[in-house]
């Protein structure tokens, strides 16, 4: 239609219309004619450069306008705070479910659970229309989706403790099965008379940004019961995940509680279909609880944090969703989720990358600075006779780097390091113990022997190799474990003299 009314359809026929008219009743038809002309071409090109307008068929994202990030971020519509409420309550649910089936080692359990689901849909949907029922009926296909998961979950245990297969051999046998099923289901109600499949994928997909005050409400219920088990249950849970055998042997029902964090998973994932859709389900159990595994050591922290980074996770990425209308709500909150994952997994306090890495280099700093505190401590016992030194005496830097496989480069970094923290002094080209670094390296060299004695003699080491594997050791010793070595060797008939203090 655009097309024709640009190249020749009624526009087009009412100028020259108005042209011929003019020419015939004006005596000055050529001026009239011209400027009638020159007012059209103005007013096409004016047309012309104007934008187009929507169509249906648009895929295009557009960014936000500052009147509607406002009206996301102060929950002015109503399906707005409809669908923010929903996910934050199945966030903070899921986050401390799959804390507690991350540590169980289970964490695949929900998306098994998610795809055996599928069939429990269909088969509810079928029985719903054949009895003359409305088979869409939300609580029909949910307690479909239950009975579908609960046997799934059945199969897996039955195939793990009747066969030597084990459990994530079972877990893809039966997800991938029940998942086929499911999609094989689905083409049969596309041809029953009675019922068609249209709206029974919104379980597979999520719908999100189309949750109604029903849904909402179903979901904040099952969340508040799942995060209440979760709070009562938390030590027994705990004590579960951790020492199963443990829990067993104090009378605790290890059986009862397993099948209790088996139905809030079930709970929990069942609600989550409305939201995000089977495939993405497992997403909210096993990423907000393994990014939380970053930051903490402790369990209660854990659960915390889980909860904290589902909830922030399902509410950015439903607001996400809301700003940029074209982008699926429920693919949106998992890629939130990861986003928060790889954060926590660069900047975790506890167990980041980059944590880990200072640990590492602060490691690295400090066997070299042992090694060099205890290589000038040994250049000064004299004849070796295994005497402390009772001076500290100067010792040239080409005599500590034959000690040790060492550049000189690496020796002049760590004498540089020693200086700056007290330990070392240096004098054109020699250096020396301070009175902290000889009581230093007194103490490291006496660690280090005593490590030796021990292998030689309760480890069966060969005197020739004893070094470098007491090298390895030595840095990480705890004053317990020295003690405990003295007690070990109080019989020994090998003795190694207290350094005397420089005081």
């Amino acid at each position: 239609m655009g097309f024709k009314w640009w190249h020749g359809g009624p526009r087009r026929k009412l100028e020259v219309e108005e042209l011929r008219l003019l020419r015939t009743t004006e005596p000055h038809w050529l001026t009239r004619s011209l400027l009638v002309l020159l007012f059209l071409t103005m007013h096409n090109t004016a047309f012309a450069q104007s934008p187009p307008t929507d169509s249906i068929t648009d895929r295009r994202a557009t960014w936000p306008t500052w009147q509607q990030i406002r009206s996301v971020v102060m929950l002015e519509d109503y399906n707005t705070r409809v669908v923010i409420l929903g996910v934050a309550m199945l966030g903070i649910a899921a986050g401390l479910v799959g804390s507690f089936t991350l540590l169980r080692k289970r964490a695949l359990m929900g998306d098994a659970l998610a795809h055996a689901s599928l069939p429990g849909i269909t088969t509810a949907f079928m029985l719903a229309t054949w009895l003359g029922y409305n088979g869409k009926s939300l609580p029909t296909l949910l307690i479909g989706a239950a009975v579908g998961g609960l046997i799934g979950v059945g199969l897996i245990v039955l195939l793990k403790s009747q066969t030597r297969l084990k459990q994530d051999t079972a877990l893809g046998i039966v997800l991938s099965v029940f998942f086929a099923l499911g999609v094989a289901m689905l083409g049969m109600i596309q041809q029953m008379k009675n019922g068609h499949a249209a709206g029974l994928e919104t379980f597979i997909y999520g719908k999100t940004a189309s949750m109604t005050r029903a849904d909402g409400l179903l979901i904040v219920i099952a969340s508040v019961v799942a995060i209440g088990g979760c709070v009562l249950l938390f030590k027994e849970f705990k004590l579960l995940c951790f020492d199963e055998d443990f829990a067993g042997s104090r009378g605790v029902p290890t059986r009862w509680l397993d099948m209790s964090l088996m139905g809030l998973v079930v709970l929990v994932t069942i609600v989550g279909l409305q939201a995000v859709g089977l495939i993405l389900m497992v997403a909210l159990l096993v990423i907000p609880a393994a990014s939380a595994r970053f930051w903490t050591e402790k369990m209660w922290q854990m659960a915390i944090i889980s909860a904290l980074l589902g909830t922030i996770g399902g509410v950015l990425g439903a607001a996400a969703s809301a700003l940029f209308p074209r982008l699926p709500s429920g693919a949106m909150i998992v890629l939130v989720c990861a986003a928060l994952f790889l954060f926590s997994m660069i900047c975790g306090r506890s167990r980041g990358v980059l944590v880990r890495v200072l640990r590492r280099r602060r490691l690295n700093r400090r066997v070299h600075r042992d090694h060099l505190l205890r290589g000038m401590y040994e250049s000064g016992e004299g004849d070796g006779n295994g005497e402390a030194v009772q001076s500290r005496p100067w010792i040239a830097v080409d005599t500590l780097l034959q000690r040790r496989s060492w550049s000189r480069r690496e020796l002049k970094r760590s004498i540089n390091r020693a200086m700056s923290e007290g330990w070392v002094r240096s004098d054109n080209g020699t250096v020396g113990l301070t009175v902290a670094g000889f009581i230093e390296a007194a103490s490291l060299t006496r660690q280090h022997r005593l490590w030796e004695l021990y292998l030689i003699h309760y480890a069966d080491v060969a005197p020739a190799r004893v070094d470098r594997d007491a090298d390895a050791i030595e840095h990480v010793l705890e004053p317990e474990l020295v003690e405990e070595l003295e007690l070990l060797l109080e019989k020994s008939p090998i003795r190694i003299d207290v350094p005397i203090s420089p005081h």
